[in-house]
């Protein structure tokens, strides 16, 4: 008989391995699930940002879409319009950086803070 062979695990007791496979794929899966769920929320959620003490409000979508623009008319002066246009670009950027600190969250609390690559984490 060959060295290291037995007639119930083959060569090397290969199935140990075989269920630490089962059991990684098993986990892998269920990070796969978790992570579609947390993604699913993330995305589902708004993010709103004012800026220029509250007139100008900004609300945007988990999936980076600028869903509400709320502009005061006290915000509106027609000699300063790059005012209200740097008040804007803030507003909605502050909401999109929001929306991308969730997701980064909501991810790492599936992942237990691995960087996967892939992910953009």
């Amino acid at each position: 008989m060959a060295k290291g062979y037995s007639a119930r695990n083959g060569f090397g007791g290969g199935g140990g391995m075989m269920r630490q496979q089962q059991q990684m794929q098993q986990k892998i899966m269920k990070m796969q699930q978790d992570m579609a769920k947390a993604q699913e929320e993330a995305e589902s959620a708004s993010y709103a940002a004012s800026v220029g003490g509250g007139v100008v409000q900004a609300t945007v979508s988990g999936k980076k879409e600028l869903t509400s623009l709320v502009i005061k008319p006290e915000a509106v002066d027609p000699e300063d319009v790059e005012m209200l246009q740097d008040l804007v670009i803030s507003a909605v950027n502050e909401a999109l950086r929001q929306a991308d600190e969730a997701m980064e969250n909501s991810m790492k609390g599936v992942t237990g803070g691995l960087n996967i690559p892939g992910l953009g984490l």
